[in-house]
């Protein structure tokens, strides 16, 4: 089930890019020869008008096949060189190929603002007074490699319930249960310990609600060097609650938040980038298709709105690498508009062409190890 919710999300975050483009494309005259789902070879298709519609059996990606994108011979000289996208002035080129990640964020944004009238987990000291609020809980918000929280099985969404002393029962438990009082808690017994008792999976669901203390528990122990000056398990964690909100302020919330995580998506990728360069940035980064549909998975065991909000974080990501000025990416070819503009000619068709096959070979190369690694961390971790 993991891997058809997967298989969904991506065809949905897919189809809503390639059909900013497609539709771009459609309203400024210019030719749409295919619109697939999926990468070739293809599985069947249905032609409509002058666009085919197909099904691929490479499920990981998707085109539109714009006349012109590519330029050749019969898209600059040919009889319907006019509907070519080449054709048409620089700033149609450029909706065209901004269109996608446009629709990306779009998506995004409506994604998010369902996700707040449904009900969607946020900090309690983002709460306003017209938001109706429930279940608040502490919840782990991060989990850092190698800590004794990772090497116990904790998890980014498990909801704390209660931490105490593992070894004397005189010592009364947590409470109330904050982050401030969580980690003075584990900061005082740092030579001690700790029993710490968690909920995980729909931590959310009123049915799943009860006052009987969880069986759920693992043993951990504090130590130094996580936290300057402090001893640590190794967790961030924040008090969180289901909250609601009224159709209106859901969708300005949404927009709110979409805008905001674009900015710290697009800073955390260029922050990457710039470590890669200085050798600080590695793979163990980077997640591919087998390590999203674990994130798909661990997603699914917290509740239908995890998964709205995968959607809409994997949406913003996708919006974001594509504008890198990267050849074969939307980010490149309006790169290469960019430098036709300022030099006054355009760039070869066999340079560009050239240079966009191999960005997408490198693409489908980097695909290849980063799919490798997350292998290897599942398997051999």
């Amino acid at each position: 089930m993991t891997i058809v919710i997967f298989i969904v999300i991506l065809a949905i975050l897919i189809l809503s890019h390639e059909f900013g483009h497609f539709i771009v494309a459609k309203r400024a005259g210019v030719r749409v020869d295919e619109f697939g789902l999926g990468f070739p070879p293809r599985l069947f298709g249905w032609k409509k008008g002058e666009t085919i519609y197909s099904i691929n059996i490479i499920p990981f990606g998707g085109f539109v096949k714009i006349f012109g994108e590519n330029p050749d011979e019969e898209s600059i000289s040919g009889p319907d060189r006019e509907r070519s996208l080449i054709a048409k002035p620089k700033w149609v080129q450029a909706l065209v190929l901004v269109a996608g990640v446009t629709f990306n964020l779009i998506l995004a944004w409506l994604v998010i603002s369902l996700g707040f009238i449904i009900g969607l987990p946020t900090p309690a000291d983002q709460i306003v007074a017209s938001d109706h609020a429930s279940h608040v809980q502490l919840v782990i918000t991060s989990v850092l490699p190698d800590s004794p929280a990772e090497q116990s099985g904790l998890k980014t969404g498990d909801a704390i319930s209660q931490l105490e002393l593992a070894t004397n029962s005189q010592v009364r438990a947590v409470s109330p249960l904050t982050p401030e009082i969580v980690q003075k808690f584990i900061t005082d017994h740092s030579n001690d310990e700790l029993r710490l008792f968690y909920n995980r999976g729909k931590i959310f669901d009123e049915s799943k609600q009860s006052s009987v203390s969880p069986v759920t528990f693992v043993k951990i122990k504090p130590i130094a060097g996580l936290i300057e000056n402090k001893a640590a398990i190794g967790i961030s964690m924040d008090n969180i609650a289901m909250v609601q909100k009224s159709f209106f302020p859901a969708v300005w919330e949404g927009l709110k938040l979409t805008i905001d995580l674009t900015y710290l998506t697009a800073k955390t990728i260029v922050s990457f980038v710039i470590g890669a360069f200085q050798g600080e940035s590695g793979l163990s980064a980077v997640t591919g298709p087998v390590g999203l549909v674990g994130l798909v998975g661990d997603a699914r065991l917290m509740g239908f709105v995890y998964i709205l909000s995968f959607m809409a974080l994997i949406s913003i990501n996708l919006a974001v690498i594509n504008l890198v000025p990267f050849p074969a990416l939307d980010g490149g070819r309006l790169l290469f508009l960019l430098i036709e503009k300022i030099k006054g000619s355009e760039i070869k068709p066999v340079i560009a062409n050239t240079l966009n096959l191999v960005g997408f070979g490198f693409l489908l190369l980097l695909m290849a190890v980063v799919t490798y690694s997350d292998i290897v961390k599942l398997f051999f971790k």
